[in-house]
């Protein structure tokens, strides 16, 4: 009876292990863009009437001191001008800047760090998640165009290939492809919203300084499985042993 006991505690364990990993490896959700979120929140309180600048401005400080990490000082300031004099067109407008810069900011950490395609993959996501907030002013100049840029985005995912599972399903990646698409969601994005550089106020991390971006357990890694293989080998060892304890017990 002990040892089924220990059995069934040890499968636990090892699912808990399981369970663990499976978290670590679906990180954020690739559905949401916090930045996207704001936007649409701060969209729908200056809709109200009267606009409502005060919750505007309370949701838009929770992303505050993350935009001016990674964009810099100016598009914040542009956003927080306007709504102190209560332009609410202003003020969508700059939010829209931002999210420009933030598909940019994305879509340069994706060929920066191009090999990682776990990481690739969920920062391709995010980048989309953001045009899909800007999506509707998009459509509503040129439907077409909004087509267009989701192609791109279609492309790009493509080029990131595809390791597969210990070689199963593998497909080679094409960063000249991720460029280019990268290169013409940039350019249809910056003449829409009328935006010069998109480099500009683009983050650097310093020396020592922690990166803010988020970290993955990639499955796909041989290494990443090891924790895993050693718990299992574990309780391999712990079964085996009451067993031989029993045995000599009963003999």
């Amino acid at each position: 009876m002990k040892q089924i006991i220990l059995i069934i505690a040890s499968f636990f364990v090892l699912l808990g292990s399981f369970q663990q990993v499976t978290f670590a490896y679906t990180y954020g959700d690739p559905n949401e863009e916090l930045i996207a979120e704001v936007y649409k929140a701060m969209d729908a309180q200056l809709n109200e009437n009267p606009p409502n600048y005060t919750e505007a401005e309370a949701i838009y400080l929770t992303v505050k001191e993350d935009i001016e990490l990674h964009m810099g000082i100016d598009p914040s300031m542009a956003v927080i001008d306007a709504l102190e004099v209560e332009n609410s067109e202003a003020v969508m407008t700059a939010m829209s800047n931002i999210l420009v810069l933030n598909i940019a900011r994305r879509l340069e950490y994706i060929e920066q760090d191009f090999t990682d395609y776990t990481k690739t993959k969920l920062l391709l996501a995010k980048g989309l998640a953001t045009y899909d907030a800007l999506s509707p002013s998009i459509i509503e100049k040129d439907k077409q165009l909004d087509e267009q840029v989701r192609e791109e985005f279609n492309l790009a995912l493509d080029s990131l290939g595809n390791p597969g599972l210990f070689g199963v399903g593998e497909k080679e990646s094409d960063i000249d492809v991720f460029i280019k698409s990268k290169e013409q969601i940039i350019e249809t994005l910056s003449e829409q919203f009328n935006i010069e550089n998109v480099e500009v106020g683009h983050f650097v991390p310093e020396v020592g300084q922690i990166s803010q971006e988020p970290k993955f357990v990639n499955l796909n890694d041989i290494k990443n499985w090891i924790p895993i293989v050693l718990i299992l080998v574990v309780i391999i060892a712990i079964v085996i042993y009451a067993l031989k304890r029993k045995k000599g017990t009963s003999s």
